[in-house]
């Protein structure tokens, strides 16, 4: 005789941007109720009351499914775990393709929010149902700090990518040959040179003294600018255009001061950050890029193997083979932050450590582009994170093949790879690890 699962109150949510179509259910397959709520306090308040109601009668737990995107979730998602209630993500592109195996007859909000409820009673039996609900894990407050930090720190540095680019343009068109003094229109002492006078062709007359004067412009930047001085030359543009290349200048600068201060602050929640602590002891692995994983990891409970990890933050591709055709395919639902930041730290992580960069020239010799040894490596790499996750414990470098007393600090290797690169480039990686003992 088999043992009956207790009955359990189901609710799915379709969350939009002002308002969130509910969906209340029970796990036999009985719709209680469907309404709408807005995306306001008292539409909250109503929600949860509605279910307290059910939850009074029939005494049992209650899972919620949220179908969302682009953060319209908060802070709903946030207040039922404090409930105490099962939180589960519908997976987007997942639920695209259940609703091509299972189509309906047409589509609205109040439809997709009873998917959830069919997608509910489906998952205890049907396996693909079952990976669409994915349950929200709990999550350390540092790394959801951290995960809004960084995100922050991203948005801001590609700003600043996008107005240096219209900056660049801008004095192209208006002073011809300005750029050709500096290497990057970003340096922090090109831009306060900008700004340094109230017009552009102000600038152009600034006196060697003044020019000493601007922050971050030395005597060898002066003479730079003294030669450009001499032979200076502005379009007629320059009499509108001057402004908004002041104007972006200026921006840029206090950019720089933002991302410098969350730097900063990430830096300092990134210590109370178990992930974030472990990464950093990886070689190669600085701190924003440390943060940023452990922001978008949250938690290794999220991941049942590390397959699963290595897929989340880009390193593994699908299998897609037919007959005798053998190939793979790029993951769509790859969390794009996490694999950008893991690909910056793997290019310096193999600079620092000889057999990464073994592994990353055979890949190289193979055929392989840049990316794709990269993310050749990430993939074995991952496996180390996820052991590292799991057991709590920091990366090593072991001296010898067997020894597993001798061991090196990562960071101690680090800092006398460099000292050495400092005293002589003729040194090779066994003297490195010989200097290091």
């Amino acid at each position: 005789m088999s043992d009956k699962k207790p009955v359990e109150i189901r609710v799915s949510v379709d969350v939009g941007y002002r308002r969130h179509s509910v969906a209340i259910g029970l796990s036999s397959g009985e719709v209680l109720e469907e309404f709408e709520i807005a995306h306001r306090p008292e539409g909250f308040e109503e929600f949860f009351s509605r279910i307290e109601e059910h939850q009074k009668v029939r005494n049992c737990e209650v899972a919620v499914a949220m179908e969302g995107f682009n953060g319209c979730a908060r802070p709903l998602d946030a207040m039922v775990r404090r409930r105490g209630y099962r939180l589960y993500n519908i997976n987007n592109l997942k639920l695209a393709r259940f609703k091509e195996i299972f189509p309906g007859a047409a589509k609205s909000d109040r439809i997709d929010a009873r998917k959830g409820l069919e997608l509910f009673q489906l998952s205890d039996h049907l396996p693909l149902a079952k990976e669409v609900l994915q349950e929200v894990k709990g999550t350390p407050q540092a790394n959801e700090v951290l995960k809004r930090l960084t995100r922050r720190r991203r948005r801001l540095v590609d700003e600043r990518v996008r107005v240096i680019s219209n900056l660049q343009t801008d004095l192209q068109a208006v002073c011809p040959g300005l750029l050709e003094i500096t290497k990057n229109a970003g340096n922090q002492w090109f831009l306060n040179f900008l700004v340094s006078a109230p017009t552009l062709p102000q600038v152009a007359r600034l006196r060697p003294a003044t020019l000493l004067k601007v922050p971050a412009v030395g005597r060898k930047y002066a003479r730079l600018i003294e030669d450009w001085q001499k032979r200076a030359h502005f379009s007629e543009e320059v009499e509108w255009v001057s402004e908004m290349i002041q104007e972006d200048a200026q921006r840029c600068l206090d950019l720089d001061e933002k991302i410098k201060a969350l730097r900063a602050k990430i830096k300092e929640v990134a210590k109370d950050s178990t992930i974030a602590n472990i990464l950093l002891t990886i070689p190669g692995f600085g701190t924003i890029c440390t943060s940023e994983l452990a922001g978008e990891i949250g938690t290794l409970e999220r991941f049942s193997k590390e397959g699963s990890l290595a897929l989340y933050i880009g390193m593994s591709t699908l299998d897609n083979s037919s007959g005798k055709y053998q190939g793979s395919k790029q993951p769509k639902h790859v969390n794009t932050r996490a694999k950008a930041a893991m690909m910056t730290a793997l290019d310096r992580h193999r600079k620092y450590v000889p057999e990464s960069q073994r592994y990353y020239e055979k890949k190289r010799s193979e055929g392989k582009k840049h990316n794709q040894a990269i993310r050749a490596l990430g993939r074995h790499l991952s496996r180390i994170i996820y052991k590292l996750l799991k057991e709590e414990r920091e990366y090593e470098i072991r001296l010898e093949k067997g020894n597993t007393k001798g061991k090196v600090s990562p960071r101690s290797l680090i800092k006398t790879q460099i000292r050495k690169a400092k005293i002589s480039t003729k040194g090779t990686n066994n003297k490195i690890y010989q200097q290091s003992t």
